[in-house]
């Protein structure tokens, strides 16, 4: 029977190989390009998400009853067969076939990936998990003694198998939020980036000096201080022009750092499947998510033009940044369920429409500011 179980041990971790290999982006694009069309209306009977969360929590509980068992005396290889053949032969292939059924077309190319790591992820820990398993058979195979497991050894079995429940976890976690609520914590995390970069800039200040280069220098300054007094006037000015643009910059960082509290709070917290259910909700996600996900990057970007005093890169930054926070205002100008009226007479909409509205004209004025700063 010990002889059996290897043999079904190093079948699984075959098989986790591939499974792994199934979930890697190229391959699961092909596999879901050849089928897209026939399992639109299955993916919204099958529920993936659902399945998702019942077999991450399978593999879990499965790995529960196999850590255990492995690190209980006597080694029971019958019993650790019947758990792998339950994890090989229905919590692996649901486990797979949900997360292929979360297609880039039906839940963001962003959210499809992020499962697909997850998953993925929750497949090698196992398959690592599995090959400690196997050392303990192959050990037992061959110790004739039988031997009682050190705790080091029983260690090695918990310590694995924790690492697949954490996974496991995540996985679970992710499907349950679902795809609005993976936008929202990606949203959250944008924003208190831009939250950390203002701050930084608001702390800067261009007038503090190299005090210690200033005072390593002191000798020979001392002894050019007339011929610097010209220079200290030319430095008071440029040291006026980058406060002033640094006001500016702030002024115009401010509103832009607002748009995401008030798209968390209007536009996805409490929205549940609306966004998937309605036409064009799935691409708006995706765009929201691409340009709200440019501005962190492009306000640092902007505040090291600042710091180097290089107003023309600074504010073709605070372009690009603009360009990006507009466009994703207009898009979620309206709630997701209403569209905008023919001949563009505007729709009614929410607090948040008149709330974007506004937005949009107040940074037509601050913009203004860029030019001249």
């Amino acid at each position: 029977m010990a002889t059996q179980l290897t043999t079904l041990l190093t079948t699984t971790l075959t098989l986790l190989n591939q499974f792994q290999e199934t979930l890697t982006p190229n391959s699961a694009t092909q596999s879901q390009t050849k089928t897209d069309t026939e399992n639109t209306k299955a993916n919204q009977d099958a529920k993936p998400l659902a399945l998702l969360s019942a077999s991450s929590s399978a593999l879990k509980a499965q790995v529960t009853k196999l850590s255990l068992l492995a690190i209980t005396t006597p080694f029971t290889p019958s019993a650790i067969s019947t758990v792998l053949r339950a994890v090989n032969e229905s919590v692996l292939p649901s486990l797979i076939t949900a997360s292929l059924l979360v297609t880039p077309v039906e839940y963001t190319k962003a959210f499809h990936l992020e499962i697909l790591t997850l998953s993925r992820t929750a497949l090698a820990e196992f398959a690592a998990l599995v090959g400690v398993v196997k050392e303990i058979a192959e050990k037992d195979l061959s110790d004739k003694e039988k031997k009682d497991m050190s705790k080091a050894e029983k260690d090695v079995v918990t310590v694995a198998a924790g690492r697949v429940w954490d996974a496991c976890d995540v996985v679970t976690n992710t499907a349950g939020k679902g795809v609005v609520g993976f936008v929202m914590h990606r949203v959250e995390q944008w924003r208190d980036l831009i939250r950390d970069a203002v701050e930084e800039i608001e702390e800067w200040d261009p007038e503090e000096g190299d005090d210690f280069f200033d005072d390593l220098m002191g000798g020979e300054k001392r002894d050019e201080e007339e011929d610097e007094e010209d220079d200290d006037e030319d430095d008071d000015e440029d040291k006026a022009a980058l406060l002033e643009r640094k006001k500016v910059t702030l002024r115009f960082l401010k509103p832009i750092a607002q748009i995401y509290p008030a798209v968390i709070n209007n536009r996805l917290k409490n929205a549940g499947e609306v966004p998937l259910s309605v036409k064009g909700g799935v691409a708006k996600l995706e765009a929201v998510m691409l340009k709200l996900g440019k501005v962190p990057d492009l306000v640092d970007e902007a505040a090291g033009a600042l710091y180097e005093d290089d107003a023309e890169r600074s504010a073709q930054y605070l372009k690009n940044i603009r360009g990006n926070a507009t466009e994703t205002m207009t898009l979620l100008e309206l709630p997701w369920d209403q569209t905008k009226g023919a001949n563009g007479v505007q729709a009614a909409g929410d607090k948040f429409t008149v709330w974007s509205r506004t937005w949009l004209k107040v940074m037509e004025e601050v913009c203004k500011s860029i030019e001249t700063a």
